[in-house]
C-alpha cells in the first residue's frame, strides 16, 4: 500500500513540475482567456468561417483590379487548357509548346493532345521505378535514407519537361479527343494515394522476396504482375491508351481535311517530329548550389530505359545567362515554370496582400 500512495505522490509531483517547467497551468491558461474576450470582431469572423473557406475570406477585393494581363507577345494558342485539380501542370505545358507549333503549322482550330494519355504512362513508369528501385535497394535497412525516401513518395503525378521527353519519345501522342479527360483524371489526389497504398504493400512483398534469395528472374516476375495491377487501376480511372486510332484533321473553319489511321507513335512523328531528347536540354536556376554546373537528379522517371542508375541530367547557369536564353526564347511557345507567393489565389492569380509579379511571354 505504501509502495502504491508513494508512486502516486511521485506522479503528481512529476506533472506539477511539467506545468512549472514549461507546460500550460492554470493560470497561464486564464490568462490566456482574459486576453481573447468575446469582441464583436472575433463573432462576426467565427460567424463568416463558419460556412466559408479562410482563401476566400482572406482574398483582398481589390488585388484582381491591379493585375495586369497585357503580354506584349503572345503565341497563338486557340484556347488555354486547365489542368484542374491536379499536379500536371508540367505534363499541360510542354504538350503546349508541341499544341502551338502543330496549330500554326496545319492552321488548326481549337485542338488540344491528350493530356490523360501522357499521364496513364507517366504513371505506369513512375510505379515501375518504385517497385523496380525497391528490388536495387531491398538488402538495405528500412531506416537507410534511399529506402525511407522511397517508401515515403512512391508515386506523384508532379515532373518536369523531362518528364514530357520521356513519355512523348516513348509513347507519343494522341489528340484530346482520342483519349479525354476524366475524373480522376482532373482530380488525381485519391487515384494517386490509392496507387501509392499498393505499391507500397508490394515494396514490403518485394523485400521480403529478396531477403528470402529469390532470383532476379522470379523477381521481375513478381513486379510484372505487380505492374499489371496498376495498370488496370490506371485503365480504370483514366481509360484504356489506344494502340491505333483513326483521326480527322481539320482546319480552322473545321472543314475536314484528311482521315488517317495512327498510331501515337505515327501521330507523334507526323505532327511533330522533334528529336526531343537532342534538340532540348533543362535549364534551372538553383540558387542552393554552386551555379555553371550539371547536376543529376536520383530515381528520376524510367521512361525509355532510364533508371535509378540513369538520371536527370540539368544545367544550373546564373540568373543572368538564363534571363537571356528567355528573352531569346519569347517568341516562341517555351516551357518554363516559376515560384509564387505563398498568399498567392490560384483562381484570380493574385495575393491576399498586394505584391509585385513578373509577367512572362504566353
Amino acid at each position: 500500500m505504501k509502495k502504491i500512495l508513494f508512486t502516486l505522490l511521485a506522479l503528481l509531483s512529476m506533472g506539477q513540475a511539467s506545468a512549472q517547467s514549461g507546460g500550460i497551468s492554470p493560470e497561464m491558461l486564464s490568462e490566456i482567456r482574459k486576453a481573447c474576450p468575446a469582441t464583436a470582431e472575433t463573432r462576426a469572423l467565427r460567424n463568416a468561417l463558419a460556412g466559408t473557406s479562410i482563401n476566400q475570406l482572406a482574398l483582398a477585393a481589390e488585388n484582381p483590379a491591379l493585375t495586369d494581363t497585357y503580354f506584349s507577345n503572345e503565341v497563338p494558342s486557340k484556347g488555354v487548357t486547365d489542368q484542374k485539380s491536379s499536379g500536371r501542370c508540367w505534363l499541360f505545358t510542354g504538350l503546349n509548346v508541341f499544341r502551338a507549333r502543330m496549330i500554326k503549322k496545319y492552321e488548326l482550330g481549337k485542338f488540344e493532345f491528350s493530356q490523360s494519355y501522357c499521364f496513364f504512362y507517366d504513371q505506369l513508369e513512375k510505379a515501375n521505378l518504385f517497385l523496380q528501385a525497391t528490388i536495387d535497394n531491398a538488402k538495405k535497412p528500412m531506416d537507410d535514407k534511399t529506402v525511407e525516401w522511397l517508401f515515403k513518395n512512391p508515386l506523384s503525378d508532379g515532373g518536369t519537361f523531362c518528364g514530357v521527353q520521356d513519355v512523348v519519345t516513348k509513347y507519343g501522342l494522341v489528340p484530346a479527343e482520342v483519349m479525354p479527360e476524366s475524373f480522376a483524371a482532373n482530380n488525381t489526389s485519391r487515384m494517386s494515394d490509392l496507387i501509392a497504398l499498393k505499391l507500397r504493400e508490394y515494396g514490403l512483398a518485394l523485400r521480403a522476396a529478396v531477403a528470402k534469395g529469390e532470383k532476379p528472374a522470379a523477381l521481375q516476375k513478381r513486379k510484372t504482375e505487380m505492374l499489371t495491377t496498376v495498370y488496370r487501376m490506371l485503365t480504370i480511372c483514366l481509360g484504356t491508351p489506344p494502340a491505333e486510332f483513326t483521326w480527322t484533321r481539320k482546319d480552322a473553319y473545321g472543314k475536314p481535311v484528311e482521315t488517317k489511321t495512327y498510331t501515337p507513335l505515327s501521330f507523334y512523328e507526323t505532327y511533330v517530329g522533334d528529336d526531343l531528347k537532342n534538340n532540348y536540354i533543362m535549364v534551372m536556376n538553383d540558387p542552393s548550389r554552386p551555379y555553371h554546373k550539371t547536376y543529376t537528379i536520383e530515381l528520376t522517371t524510367a521512361a525509355s530505359g532510364r533508371t535509378s542508375t540513369s538520371p536527370w541530367t540539368r544545367s544550373s547557369p546564373s540568373p543572368s545567362p538564363l534571363s537571356r536564353t528567355a528573352r531569346c526564347s519569347i517568341s516562341r511557345a517555351t516551357w518554363a515554370n516559376a515560384t509564387t507567393p505563398k498568399r498567392a489565389s490560384s483562381r484570380w492569380a493574385t495575393t491576399t496582400t498586394p505584391t509585385s509579379s513578373a509577367q512572362t511571354s504566353r
